[in-house]
């Protein structure tokens, strides 16, 4: 889902600063009565902006234009900063505490929300909403037989059989400080029989296939759901904490007021569950992210009944 991992920043951070104080090509921001919105480059991303601009255009007489596939949420972050985006579809708490605000990884989930809240607010001069409902990490995932089987429900669970498992993980995972391989080790007790890297799309496939044991897989993505994999909690919160919501320049929702309604009302609405169906539909069965924006948002009334 997020190519976000604090293994990258500092090549991010360079090209952000070369991005600081330009516009990015291409983009010149809002016009008169017109809303830009930024998305990165994933289906989820794209599904949320699509979320966003439809109900804008739904419940007000705005002009929405997209901007699509800004690579990564640092350059969303610039865009943003330059008044070429004045909404980002997707922000992640993990990834802009480490990115966009270089604050060391914060484990409380509310506590990671209340620091990109405030701190957004103060140096950016934007509003961080709550969370959409969803968060977007890092898992470790097993098919269900295996877990049914061996009765494992949390990541501890494994430490009994670990030693028989073959592990497939995210190519830049196994050597990562931190929350990489080596720090897991440590925080948990155990290790596996076996470590293979590979490309993170490759392995849903591997686990389901029976060639790997346990993969590391991203909470959101719908292949879980396809494939029939279990994802266990992290019980010792080992991973820092992504949850989801987009971000608003303060001065489009001064210059618009009922944008802050419409975005607001989108908060708690989408569990990781519902984000993986959703995240199928684009990524397994083809369908544009328009489209499921919009089945979805009709499916419940645009919500309408929680206003």
């Amino acid at each position: 889902m997020r190519k976000r991992r604090t293994s990258i920043i500092s090549v991010i951070m360079i090209f952000a600063i070369i991005l600081s104080g330009c516009s990015l090509p291409g983009l010149s921001g809002s016009d008169k009565d017109s809303i830009s919105i930024g998305t990165i480059s994933t289906s989820e991303s794209q599904i949320m902006g699509q979320i966003i601009r439809l109900l804008i255009e739904q419940e007000t007489d705005l002009k929405v234009d997209m901007v699509n596939n800004l690579g990564s949420s640092i350059v969303a972050h610039q865009a943003m900063i330059n008044d070429d985006v004045d909404i980002s579809a997707t922000r992640y708490t993990g990834t802009d505490l480490a990115g966009a605000l270089q604050i060391d990884p914060v484990m409380d989930p509310d506590k990671a929300m209340e620091i990109v809240q405030t701190e957004f607010q103060k140096q950016f001069n934007q509003k961080w909403y709550d969370s959409y409902g969803f968060d977007n990490s890092y898992a470790f995932t097993i098919t269900a037989e295996l877990a049914e089987r061996e009765n494992i429900e949390t990541v501890s669970d494994l430490e009994g059989v670990a030693e028989d498992l073959s592990l497939g993980v995210d190519n830049a995972w196994l050597t990562r400080k931190g929350d990489g391989y080596e720090g897991f080790v440590e925080e948990y007790g155990f290790s596996f029989a076996n470590t293979f890297p590979m490309q993170i799309g490759l392995v849903y496939q591997a686990a389901a296939s029976g060639e790997m044991d346990v993969v590391l897989a991203y909470t959101t993505d719908g292949r879980i759901k396809a494939f029939d994999l279990k994802v266990l909690k992290d019980d010792k919160q080992f991973f820092p904490p992504y949850d989801t919501s987009p971000v608003a320049s303060n001065d489009i929702l001064q210059k618009y007021p009922e944008l802050d309604e419409l975005l607001e009302r989108l908060t708690g609405k989408i569990d990781t569950e519902k984000m993986q169906e959703l995240n199928y539909e684009a990524d397994g069965e083809m369908r544009e992210p328009t489209i499921v924006a919009k089945e979805f948002l009709e499916e419940n009334n645009y919500f309408r009944d929680e206003e």
